[in-house]
């Protein structure tokens, strides 16, 4: 390859220095999105332990989490001791020339530590700091820890979740607020990085789970907004059009999304079912919302008559929008999600080859990139110290102090 073309393989982040304290999931998730756009991120994590994404087993490859390693390839690994004065030191050379901070503590954590808003934007006053939080920096709720499944239920997603009414609350199965947290916080360090070309300074940027749950609400505030009533949860069909729905077939489940007239008229055809064309209860999609329950009821043993496959080849070929209920390993083998790149591998130093999901974001220049697995604990320590202006002889000083830990201290075949 040459060498122009490999710079543009490494990302339109090329240049852009990141240091991430975060832990877990919303920051790592934030950091991970820059780190594949080319980013060089170095996350910091703290003597003795480390993320608590390392313990969060099992399963494990080789020795290491797999919670651990899925969020954090394409980042150089660094352990520092933050309540040493030599490792708050390291911390301060690193932020001197970086570009973003990335923390996801409790309000007051970093202030505690000496690295609040205003003490970083004093040493280093380009410097973007992005912190990511439970409920967010301003407010009653600043203070309080936030999870996904709190701020799921606090947000209102849990409400519009679920079977339907009368059935038990039910979260997204995914953590969708502290992935959705993460997007944000990424969008969000971009827009100030954006603003910083004309201004010259940094800002904080200051998004939080509670926020991400919310946004996922558009369509359902909408309605609350507009009649002044709190839709509740309807199972896999929507609150504004039908059918748009799962509906079972002979051998499993397809979602089917005849969500306009044409498409519901497509759809009547492939379903040999002239009749339904005529039925004023189905005539019109504020027909079918309101008859909703017996739209389904119709359209259930309809479905039932043949294979998910059969209908999933008819309705491609009457152009209705559908496809099949996958579980993740399906997913993962699927030819779409392999021809996007969805599935990467790197090799690990010591889990060996490790697949971890793919950028999502495809640039057409400047393509972003899985370059490397996720660090053992303190595994670029020396080398970030190095590009830091650290002799090999102050790391080695720094090491015996505890003030900061490499790979070698570290016995062979135990965790970190």
């Amino acid at each position: 390859m040459d060498k122009a073309a490999g710079d543009r393989n490494i990302g339109p982040l090329k240049g852009l220095k990141v240091i991430d304290l975060s832990h877990i999931m919303a920051g790592p998730a934030c950091s991970m999105l820059l780190a594949d756009m080319g980013a060089d991120v170095i996350k910091v994590e703290r003597i003795p332990d480390g993320d608590d994404a390392r313990r969060m087993v099992p399963p494990t490859i080789g020795n290491e989490s797999a919670a651990f390693l899925i969020m954090n390839r394409n980042k150089r690994g660094i352990a520092l001791d933050l309540r040493a004065e030599a490792g708050r030191n390291i911390l301060s050379r690193l932020l001197k020339n970086a570009d973003v901070l990335i923390e996801n503590f409790r309000r007051g954590t970093m202030e505690q530590i000496g690295f609040g808003y205003d003490a970083v934007h004093a040493l280093n006053p380009r410097l973007i700091y992005c912190s990511i939080s439970g409920f967010g920096r301003t407010g009653p709720y600043a203070d309080r820890g936030g999870f996904d499944l709190v701020a799921q239920g606090i947000s209102g997603l849990m409400s519009i979740t679920g079977e339907g009414p009368g059935h038990p609350p039910v979260k997204v199965g995914a953590p969708v607020t502290d992935i959705t947290a993460g997007i944000l916080a990424c969008a969000g360090i971009l827009a100030a990085l954006h603003s910083r070309q004309s201004t010259g300074q940094g800002q904080m940027v200051d998004t939080s789970l509670f926020e991400a749950g919310i946004i996922q609400t558009y369509w359902h505030s909408a309605m609350c907004f507009a009649t002044g009533r709190a839709p509740g949860p309807m199972g896999t069909a929507h609150p504004l059009n039908a059918p748009y729905q799962a509906f079972p077939t002979s051998n499993g489940w397809i979602n089917v999304g005849a969500a306009n007239q044409g498409n519901w008229l497509r759809l009547v055809e492939a379903l040999e079912a002239p009749e339904l064309r005529e039925d004023l209860r189905f005539s019109t999609n504020a027909a079918r919302m309101h008859n909703l329950a017996a739209l389904t009821a119709t359209l259930t043993p309809l479905f039932k008559r043949r294979s998910s496959a059969d209908w999933l080849r008819r309705l491609e070929q009457a152009g209705v929008p559908a496809g099949p209920v996958l579980e993740v390993g399906q997913m993962l083998a699927d030819p779409q999600a392999r021809a996007r790149e969805m599935i990467v591998e790197t090799v690990h130093p010591t889990a060996g080859c490790v697949k971890a999901i793919g950028l999502p974001i495809k640039f057409s220049d400047t393509p972003g990139a899985v370059r490397r697995a996720a660090p053992i604990f303190g595994q670029d320590t020396r080398q970030v110290l190095r590009d830091h202006g650290f002799s090999d002889t102050e790391i080695d000083q720094l090491a015996t102090q505890g003030a900061i830990k490499m790979p070698d201290s570290i016995q062979k075949g135990t965790r970190p």
